[in-house]
This record gives structure tokens, sequence and C-alpha cells, in this order.
């Protein structure tokens, strides 16, 4: 089969989308499949709008060719659906995070958590947010299909967008086998990421310089390192932490339970029907809950009991069944 793959950023950029095209990409390759892949942030110092317009032409000839057509890019799912529908192809988006709202945090500094961003915020949206907002609705309108990594995304979406006619499908993100990390006489929490307002990290770094987490002997790890080393950074770590407002699907906690390590996440998360049972969860606007559940996981009785819980979890989901939910979706669909 010929499958065109579209994407906002692949390695060695770092991000979710890049990690899954370039796995997807490799299943389907390695299974006979020829796999064109288009990365729109190839065009990403041309102005908004021109970049689009020559994105557009540029994918013309992989959607002409292509059986499947699979986008991971919010950014261009609106140039994605035009040419698709031009030549009567079926396109599928598969959501990742949410550029809207991170683009608002971003501007404004508006700590302001994933799911009362579309109730309390959309009429303080600045001119681009509103036209990024109405094409990002178009796009998704138009979608053959919508595939949803949680279905606490999906509920958040339906009704600002518009999208309870739409298919939609829920198919979960890589968790890989146990490959269990060492054990560390140093306490680092691992807390890397993007630098993005909505990470809410300043907030972490004010948890860590309390006189009482201090002298509990944790440390804080904030530093970022491509995809091919994060892992084995986690693996030697003695937990992962994130306190971001809201996480949709969060690739280093599901990196955390591969690795056997305890983890603090956000209670404003996707995965919790999923990891609820070996979560320890925080509000992450209560600077003193953050404080409190660091300093319970420094205990090592806790520790150890995390660890036991974390032993018992055994959901593993592969990127060859993903690969092959993905075809299953869009052969499924009319």
């Amino acid at each position: 089969m010929k499958i065109l793959i579209v994407t906002g950023i692949y390695p060695p950029e770092i991000g979710g989308p890049a990690e899954y095209a370039r796995n997807l990409k490799e299943v389907w390759v390695n299974r006979g499949d020829y796999v064109s892949l288009k990365v729109f942030s190839k065009f990403k110092n041309i102005p908004l709008g021109i970049r689009h317009i020559i994105f557009f032409f540029y994918i013309i000839p992989s959607v002409v060719t292509a059986d499947y057509i699979f986008t991971l890019d919010a950014f261009s799912a609106g140039v994605v659906t035009v040419a698709a529908k031009l030549f009567n192809k079926k396109v599928i988006f598969r959501t990742g995070g949410d550029v809207l709202w991170e683009l608002y945090v971003e501007r404004t500094g508006d700590m302001v958590l994933l799911k009362d961003f579309y109730k309390t915020r959309l009429h303080k949206l600045s001119t681009k947010e509103k036209l990024i907002f109405s094409l990002m609705k178009w796009a998704l309108q138009n979608m053959s299909a919508v595939i949803w990594s949680t279905k606490w995304q999906k509920d958040i979406f339906l009704q600002p967008y518009g999208l309870q006619k739409q298919n939609h499908f829920v198919i979960d993100n890589y968790y890989g086998p146990k490959d269990y990390g060492v054990d560390t006489k140093e306490k680092i929490f691992i807390a890397s990421g993007r630098s993005h307002k909505l990470k809410n990290i300043d907030l972490l770094i004010q948890v860590f310089q309390d006189e009482k987490i201090k002298e509990s002997g944790v440390i804080l790890d904030t530093q970022t390192v491509p995809p091919s080393e994060f892992f084995e950074k986690i693996k030697g770590s003695y937990a992962v932490i994130s306190v971001s407002l809201s996480e949709i699907s969060p690739n280093t906690i599901i990196s955390a339970i591969s690795a056997g390590k305890p983890f603090i996440v956000t209670e404003e998360n996707g995965l919790k029907d999923r990891i609820g049972d070996v979560s320890i969860v925080i509000n992450p606007l209560d600077i003193e809950d953050i404080k409190q559940k660091v300093l319970w996981l420094a205990d090592p009785i806790n520790y150890e009991s995390q660890k036991r819980k974390l032993d018992s979890f055994n959901f593993v989901h592969s990127w060859e069944s993903i690969a092959e939910e993905y075809i299953t979706v869009y052969n499924s669909i009319k």
C-alpha cells in the first residue's frame, strides 16, 4: 500500500508527533508498504499562510498516489483536508496536544486548565488564535475520522468544535514492555519537557526550593535531552514528575511505567482510566499539594510501595498493534 503521513515535526525534533510518525513509518515500511512522509516544520521559517500554500503544492503528488492518508499535525490539517477532498481521498487526523490552548497560555500567562479553556476563555482569543480555532474547527469537521489517544480529550473537544456527527476512534498511545531502570542513591526527580508555560515548571522549581523538600534529599532535573536518550535518563532516575496544567496522554509518564519508576502526575490528565491505580496525582495549581506528594514519595517505605504497584501494571501496546489499528480504522470508514 501507499501511505502518506503528514506530521508537524520529525526527529531530531522533540515531541510526541515526531516519535509517532517515525515509529509508524518504520512499522509500515518493514511490512512492505511504501510510506511518503511530509513534514510541515520544513517550512516553519516562511510566513504564516504562505507556508500553507507552499505546503499544499508540496504534498499534492503524494496525496494523488496515496491509498491511505494520516495527518498528525494540527497546523497543516486544513491543508491536508483540502488536498484530500480535491482528489476524493479519505484522511484521518490523529490528535496530539492542543495547539490553541498552548498558544493562549504561552501568550497570556493565564494558567487555565484545558477542561476550563473552551468553557471560559474563547472570548479572550487573539485574532490569530480565533483564526486558528476557526480553521481547526473546519478541518476537524471535514476529516473522514478523528483518532484520539484518550476519551478525556475527545469529550472536551466535542462541543466547542461541533464534532458530534464525526467518526471517532480512541487508540491508546504506545506502552512498551517493562525495561527496568537501576536503583539510585540520589533522589532525582525527572521533569524534562518542552519549556512551555503550561508545563508549570516555574512552580515546580519553587517546590524544590522549599527547605523541607531540600532536607528530604530530593533533586529536580529539568534538563531536556534528545528522545533517544530520554528513556535511559528515566531509567537512571528516582522518580518522574509532571505538574503540567493538563496532560492529554503524557508519554513521559508512560515511559516511567515501563522503567518501573514511581511518578507524580497532574490530576488533569487523560490516562486516569488506564493508570489511575499506579498514579500519585496532584492539583497543578496547589503548591502545597505538590510539596506534600514529593515529600511522601521521598520516604523509602512509600517509594517501595509505589514500585510494587508498578510491578503489577502489565498493559503493553506495541507500535505494531497501533499501526494495525490505524489501518483497521481507515478500512472501516465510508
